[in-house]
């Protein structure tokens, strides 16, 4: 039998995960095609589109975890020589742009610093100038703790002929994604964040803009398991087998879905913000500063820099993990060895693991 350690998850995720959504997992597996199994599915899309704040008929979760929604999108939304544009202002866009590349567009890169975000009218103009096919940014970059705002790109994108791509896998269910109102016309997200779901599903949403893309392509979808022709037709058309779906990941993430609905979006995100700022001053108060755009900043992914005097940062993280099965991640790419990553996510996004991760470090910082 495996011997798991009971961690307390409050790194860039995986988040802590709800028991419900545990017991959920572990129901009896059924066939992919069971019609109870469909239910199930149709349930999940109605959710999605709720938290997504869409009426996109084509909302799933893709099988896989959140990059695996990126490459579905990339690989859909990108033929070979379309002109893109992607912000890098992280390790994110990085990869976004990667897959990109790999699918054949021709990509053409904004880049802010790392914990910045980019203007509005920057991005307009660069759209108006460049006219590209595709325009993706990262809303909740995981890296860096930048939230970038979406609410004024879409006409200009559309105007220009281009699609509208947003990654919001930490914001999701964490933070308003306004998909419908906000013009975006794909994104995706992960289950592991603040749907405190485990990892292993990659929701995603697109608009008739975007499908009209997918279905009218020059080109063959480059990944055959992520084409969204043939997957889509598993999740809303004809029903016709594509994959083995994973059965009790879709089970884990009803249950998810349902305990976010059950809550309220608007008192999730003010639960989440609400945490945050008492998380927030209790660091202050420890001398911690923020590496982050402070007016741009996540409430559920707090990067701090690491306190002067600390001359071993990853040696801190790992007595806090043996001493108090506490986990905080580290700084990615630029950031490596100079920030902590501090996640309050989901189900963890309560004041007594804030307490928790102020203890914790009160006491290997002492």
């Amino acid at each position: 039998m495996l011997n798991i350690p009971p961690r307390v998850l409050h790194g860039p995720g995986p988040s802590p995960v709800a028991p419900s959504v545990l017991e959920a997992l572990a129901k009896p597996c059924i066939g992919h095609m069971d019609p109870v199994f469909m239910q199930v599915m149709n349930e999940v899309r109605e959710m999605l589109q709720q938290v997504f704040q869409t009426e996109n008929e084509m909302t799933l979760a893709c099988s896989g975890t959140g990059s695996a929604g990126a490459q579905m999108l990339m690989d859909n939304l990108v033929e070979p020589g379309d002109t893109c544009l992607i912000g890098i202002n992280g390790v994110f866009g990085g990869r976004l742009t990667e897959k990109a590349k790999r699918a054949g567009g021709v990509v053409t890169n904004m880049t802010a610093e790392w914990g910045q975000v980019f203007d509005q009218g920057a991005i307009i103009e660069k759209v108006n100038e460049l006219k590209p096919k595709l325009v993706a940014f990262v809303h909740a970059e995981t890296s860096t703790g930048a939230l970038q705002p979406f609410d004024k790109l879409a006409d200009a994108v559309h105007a220009n002929g281009g699609l509208l791509a947003m990654d919001c896998v930490t914001s999701f269910s964490g933070l308003p994604v306004k998909i419908d109102e906000w013009g975006i016309d794909a994104a995706y997200t992960g289950t592991q964040k603040c749907l405190s779901c485990p990892p292993g599903l990659g929701p995603v949403t697109l608009s008739e803009r975007a499908m009209h893309k997918v279905q009218n392509r020059q080109s063959p979808v480059n990944s055959w398991y992520l084409d969204l022709n043939l997957v889509g037709n598993y999740w809303s058309g004809s029903r016709a087998y594509h994959h083995t779906a994973p059965v009790n990941m879709n089970y884990a993430l009803h249950e998810a879905l349902r305990l976010v609905l059950e809550e309220g979006l608007e008192a999730r995100f003010a639960r989440h913000q609400a945490v945050h700022e008492k998380l927030k001053a209790g660091l202050l108060e420890r001398g911690f500063t923020y590496a982050s755009d402070p007016e741009n900043s996540l409430p559920m992914l707090n990067l701090v820099n690491i306190p002067e005097g600390v001359a071993d940062e990853a040696a801190i993280r790992k007595r806090l993990l043996d001493e108090f099965n506490l986990e905080i991640g580290g700084g990615l790419g630029a950031l490596a060895g100079k920030c902590w990553r501090i996640g309050i996510m989901g189900h963890g996004a309560r004041d007594e693991n804030v307490e928790m991760i102020l203890d914790s470090l009160d006491k290997v910082l002492g």
